[in-house]
């Protein structure tokens, strides 16, 4: 006697209908006995009859009895679209298993999905063995920061050149992409150089590890993004000679404090503050620039400590110097913690070696990455 034949329709439709514990229980007891057990045994003619008897009682099961049906189908690339399809625009505890797992859905009922549905419905479906470019492109047009972070981190996502690109593009303004993206196999050494003018000073170290940048190339990148930063914001009408010489006379009247520093910054006088704060710290005019415009700011914050500026001065330039900058409140915020924890955690001996060091012309990032190890 046939599986189908033993467990007939009626005898399904029954469990469906019956709202008991008892009920739901033995429906998805007979569902999985069903599939698991005898399911390689059944004919053409009966799985057939099965996945009809599922179309018709799936209306009135409930999510216990969906769930299960959804576990199993999800794990079958003979199941019927039409039912795989309904599954995944459940509720996302009975879609889930469907949306990561179900090879039977094509891109257009993924992309229906994602357009439609819910956040969790978006996550599961980045997560995905598989993910077309097709479908990447519809998970970055949400425009969610989770559901994007996620595909991003999935290795085995195919991502178009385009959508790469506009994604790069946006890791300016959005930090917590930067580091998923650098870490894709399929990023183009272009986008990869292009990132290396504003990612943080970690990050620039993984793209010289792994883009062969030479070290020439390298001072020509950052001395590109320190000019083209300081141009942006930097007062036009104040010639460079007049703020030496300006600094320079403040400071054997023993003016030049970490308050004016702040204050000077605040009324936009970029020029001015980068005299002041090169007479502060004995440091180039190149690297100054370079360490007060990068986007990590750990330079920065190793110069302030080394000369004495305290934590909420520091924080005031921190700030002040980035506000020019793109990205959001948001993320300033998170910048902003992130390196008042980096600028608490080194001590004013380490940083003084390291501005030594930088005095000495050694490798700016080396002495950073050195301090972060140490």
């Amino acid at each position: 006697m046939s599986t189908v034949g033993r467990i007939n329709s009626e005898y399904l439709y029954g469990l469906a209908r019956d709202k008991s514990v008892a009920g739901r229980m033995a429906l998805a007891e007979t569902i999985s006995d069903l599939f698991l057990q005898r399911g390689c045994t059944l004919t053409e003619r009966e799985r057939t009859l099965m996945f009809s008897i599922l179309r018709q009682m799936i209306h009135d099961a409930e999510m216990s009895v969906r769930r299960v049906v959804s576990a199993q189908l999800a794990e079958r690339d003979d199941a019927p679209r039409d039912l795989v399809q309904r599954l995944a625009n459940d509720e996302i505890e009975v879609a889930y298993p469907i949306l990561t797992k179900s090879t039977v859905l094509h891109d257009t009922d993924l992309i229906e999905v994602i357009q439609q549905r819910t956040l969790e419905h978006q996550m599961a479906i980045a997560i995905r063995q598989s993910v077309s470019e097709a479908v990447s492109g519809a998970l970055v047009q949400t425009g969610n920061e989770n559901v994007i972070g996620t595909l991003l981190e999935n290795s085995n996502a195919r991502i178009s050149d385009a959508t790469m690109e506009y994604l790069v593009d946006e890791a300016k303004r959005v930090d917590t992409f930067q580091e998923p993206i650098l870490r894709r196999h399929d990023l183009d050494p272009r986008l990869a150089k292009r990132m290396f003018l504003w990612v943080s000073a970690a990050l620039r170290q993984y793209i010289l590890e792994n883009s062969g940048l030479s070290q020439t190339d390298t001072d020509d990148l950052l001395e590109k993004a320190a000019l083209e930063e300081i141009d942006a914001v930097a007062s036009p009408d104040r010639p460079k000679r007049k703020a030496e010489d300006l600094v320079a006379e403040l400071d054997t009247q023993g003016k030049v404090t970490p308050d004016l520093l702040v204050q000077t910054l605040s009324e936009g006088e970029v020029g001015l503050f980068m005299a002041m704060f090169r007479q502060f710290t004995g440091l180039r005019e190149l690297l100054v620039m370079r360490l007060v415009f990068e986007p990590g700011g750990e330079g920065l914050a190793i110069a302030c400590k080394a000369v004495g500026i305290d934590s909420e001065d520091f924080s005031s330039i921190f700030a002040l110097s980035r506000k020019a900058r793109p990205g959001s409140d948001t993320t300033l915020k998170r910048n902003s913690r992130k390196i008042l924890d980096f600028y608490d955690r080194i001590t004013e001996d380490a940083a003084k070696e390291v501005v030594r060091r930088w005095r000495r012309d050694m490798d700016y990032l080396a002495a950073i990455r050195e301090l972060e190890v140490g």
